[in-house]
Protein backbone atom coordinates (compact mmCIF):
# COMPACT_ATOMS: atom_id res chain seq x y z
CA UNK A 1 0.00 0.00 0.00
CA UNK A 2 0.75 3.41 -0.52
CA UNK A 3 1.83 5.50 2.47
CA UNK A 4 -1.30 6.96 3.07
CA UNK A 5 -3.12 3.74 3.18
CA UNK A 6 -5.80 4.89 0.37
CA UNK A 7 -4.60 3.78 -2.61
CA UNK A 8 -3.11 0.45 -3.89
CA UNK A 9 0.54 0.21 -4.70
CA UNK A 10 1.65 1.83 -7.88
CA UNK A 11 -0.80 5.00 -7.93
CA UNK A 12 1.37 7.42 -6.60
CA UNK A 13 2.47 7.73 -9.75
CA UNK A 14 1.01 10.31 -12.00
CA UNK A 15 -2.64 8.99 -13.84
CA UNK A 16 -1.94 8.60 -17.41
CA UNK A 17 -5.48 7.58 -18.01
CA UNK A 18 -8.41 8.01 -15.44
CA UNK A 19 -12.07 7.22 -16.45
CA UNK A 20 -15.53 6.47 -14.33
CA UNK A 21 -18.26 4.12 -16.19
CA UNK A 22 -21.30 4.69 -15.33
CA UNK A 23 -25.16 2.86 -16.97
CA UNK A 24 -26.85 5.46 -19.41
CA UNK A 25 -30.57 6.11 -18.57
CA UNK A 26 -32.22 7.57 -21.42
CA UNK A 27 -35.33 9.31 -19.19
CA UNK A 28 -34.37 11.39 -16.48
CA UNK A 29 -36.40 12.35 -13.68
CA UNK A 30 -38.73 14.71 -15.50
CA UNK A 31 -39.50 12.47 -18.34
CA UNK A 32 -39.97 9.94 -15.47
CA UNK A 33 -42.70 11.95 -13.95
CA UNK A 34 -44.19 12.96 -17.36
CA UNK A 35 -44.18 9.40 -18.83
CA UNK A 36 -46.01 7.87 -15.30
CA UNK A 37 -48.62 11.12 -15.85
CA UNK A 38 -49.48 9.84 -19.00
CA UNK A 39 -49.46 6.40 -18.31
CA UNK A 40 -51.86 6.88 -14.99
CA UNK A 41 -54.01 9.04 -17.33
CA UNK A 42 -54.45 6.41 -19.72
CA UNK A 43 -54.74 3.77 -17.58
CA UNK A 44 -57.18 6.11 -15.70
CA UNK A 45 -59.89 7.13 -18.49
CA UNK A 46 -59.41 3.18 -19.75
CA UNK A 47 -60.63 2.33 -16.42
CA UNK A 48 -63.28 5.00 -16.52
CA UNK A 49 -64.80 3.48 -19.60
CA UNK A 50 -64.84 -0.11 -18.83
CA UNK A 51 -66.21 0.81 -15.29
CA UNK A 52 -69.25 2.69 -17.08
CA UNK A 53 -70.02 -0.21 -19.16
CA UNK A 54 -70.13 -2.57 -15.91
CA UNK A 55 -66.68 -4.55 -16.45
CA UNK A 56 -65.56 -3.02 -13.37
CA UNK A 57 -62.66 -5.80 -12.12
CA UNK A 58 -60.96 -4.26 -15.31
CA UNK A 59 -60.45 -0.88 -13.29
CA UNK A 60 -57.82 -3.18 -10.83
CA UNK A 61 -55.50 -4.71 -13.55
CA UNK A 62 -55.16 -0.71 -14.92
CA UNK A 63 -54.10 0.22 -11.73
CA UNK A 64 -51.48 -3.04 -11.66
CA UNK A 65 -50.31 -2.21 -15.09
CA UNK A 66 -49.25 1.49 -13.65
CA UNK A 67 -47.48 -0.34 -11.02
CA UNK A 68 -45.85 -2.51 -12.60
CA UNK A 69 -44.23 -0.04 -14.66
CA UNK A 70 -43.47 2.17 -11.79
CA UNK A 71 -41.39 -0.44 -10.56
CA UNK A 72 -39.90 -1.50 -14.08
CA UNK A 73 -38.62 1.93 -13.73
CA UNK A 74 -37.75 1.71 -10.18
CA UNK A 75 -35.35 -1.41 -10.35
CA UNK A 76 -33.73 -0.21 -13.80
CA UNK A 77 -32.94 3.71 -11.74
CA UNK A 78 -31.59 1.39 -9.02
CA UNK A 79 -29.06 -0.37 -11.25
CA UNK A 80 -28.08 2.65 -12.30
CA UNK A 81 -25.99 3.66 -9.56
CA UNK A 82 -23.34 0.58 -10.34
CA UNK A 83 -19.92 1.93 -11.94
CA UNK A 84 -16.61 0.90 -13.03
CA UNK A 85 -13.79 3.33 -12.32
CA UNK A 86 -10.18 2.54 -14.60
CA UNK A 87 -7.16 4.45 -12.85
CA UNK A 88 -4.07 3.93 -15.21
CA UNK A 89 -0.53 5.10 -14.41
CA UNK A 90 2.97 3.58 -15.42
CA UNK A 91 3.59 1.58 -12.94
CA UNK A 92 -0.13 0.31 -12.63
CA UNK A 93 -3.82 -0.28 -13.88
CA UNK A 94 -6.67 -0.43 -11.41
CA UNK A 95 -10.31 -1.25 -11.92
CA UNK A 96 -12.59 -0.66 -8.96
CA UNK A 97 -15.94 -2.05 -9.40
CA UNK A 98 -19.25 -0.74 -7.37
CA UNK A 99 -22.67 -2.86 -7.66
CA UNK A 100 -25.50 -1.30 -7.46
CA UNK A 101 -25.78 -2.15 -3.79
CA UNK A 102 -22.94 -0.29 -3.10
CA UNK A 103 -20.58 -3.51 -3.25
CA UNK A 104 -16.95 -2.70 -4.07
CA UNK A 105 -14.27 -4.76 -6.07
CA UNK A 106 -10.86 -3.63 -7.09
CA UNK A 107 -8.34 -5.76 -9.21
CA UNK A 108 -4.25 -3.91 -10.41
CA UNK A 109 -2.99 -5.45 -13.35
CA UNK A 110 0.56 -4.56 -14.43
CA UNK A 111 0.09 -2.19 -17.52
CA UNK A 112 3.69 -4.01 -18.99
CA UNK A 113 1.70 -7.06 -19.08
CA UNK A 114 -2.08 -6.08 -19.33
CA UNK A 115 -3.42 -6.44 -22.17
CA UNK A 116 -6.84 -5.29 -23.53
CA UNK A 117 -9.29 -7.59 -24.98
CA UNK A 118 -11.63 -6.57 -27.59
CA UNK A 119 -14.18 -8.92 -29.17
CA UNK A 120 -16.46 -8.24 -32.09
CA UNK A 121 -19.76 -9.27 -34.02
CA UNK A 122 -19.70 -7.95 -37.44
CA UNK A 123 -23.47 -7.03 -37.12
CA UNK A 124 -23.33 -5.64 -33.64
CA UNK A 125 -19.58 -3.92 -33.14
CA UNK A 126 -18.00 -4.56 -29.89
CA UNK A 127 -19.38 -7.15 -27.35
CA UNK A 128 -16.91 -7.24 -24.95
CA UNK A 129 -13.85 -5.65 -23.51
CA UNK A 130 -11.82 -7.15 -20.64
CA UNK A 131 -8.40 -6.79 -19.09
CA UNK A 132 -6.00 -10.06 -19.00
CA UNK A 133 -2.87 -10.61 -17.40
CA UNK A 134 -1.29 -13.74 -15.68
CA UNK A 135 -4.64 -16.09 -16.27
CA UNK A 136 -6.78 -13.18 -14.45
CA UNK A 137 -9.74 -11.63 -16.86
CA UNK A 138 -11.77 -8.15 -15.76
CA UNK A 139 -14.63 -7.35 -17.97
CA UNK A 140 -15.11 -3.45 -18.45
CA UNK A 141 -18.08 -2.13 -19.56
CA UNK A 142 -20.80 -4.69 -19.53
CA UNK A 143 -23.40 -1.82 -18.92
CA UNK A 144 -22.24 0.25 -21.98
CA UNK A 145 -23.52 0.14 -25.78
CA UNK A 146 -21.40 -1.00 -28.89
CA UNK A 147 -20.43 2.40 -29.51
CA UNK A 148 -19.65 3.24 -26.64
CA UNK A 149 -17.51 -0.14 -25.49
CA UNK A 150 -15.42 0.74 -28.85
CA UNK A 151 -14.69 4.47 -28.00
CA UNK A 152 -13.59 3.33 -24.66
CA UNK A 153 -11.63 0.47 -26.13
CA UNK A 154 -9.71 2.77 -28.08
CA UNK A 155 -8.79 4.84 -25.44
CA UNK A 156 -7.90 2.65 -23.09
CA UNK A 157 -5.88 0.85 -25.81
CA UNK A 158 -4.01 3.75 -26.30
CA UNK A 159 -3.30 4.41 -22.85
CA UNK A 160 -1.86 1.71 -22.23
CA UNK A 161 0.48 1.90 -25.27
CA UNK A 162 1.64 5.24 -23.86
CA UNK A 163 2.09 3.50 -20.14
CA UNK A 164 3.64 0.58 -21.47
CA UNK A 165 5.93 3.60 -23.36
CA UNK A 166 6.67 5.79 -20.55
CA UNK A 167 7.00 2.45 -17.83
CA UNK A 168 9.81 1.84 -15.72
CA UNK A 169 12.48 0.13 -17.18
Amino acid sequence: MSPDNTRPAGMDATPIFSARLTPYRSLGPRGFVALMAVVSLICFVGGLAFWSIGAWPIVGFFGLDVAIVYLAFRASYAQARAFEEVRLSSEALVIRKVSARGQASEVSYNPAWARLVVEREEDEGVVRLSVTSHGRTTELGGFLDPDGRESFGRALGAALAAARADGPA
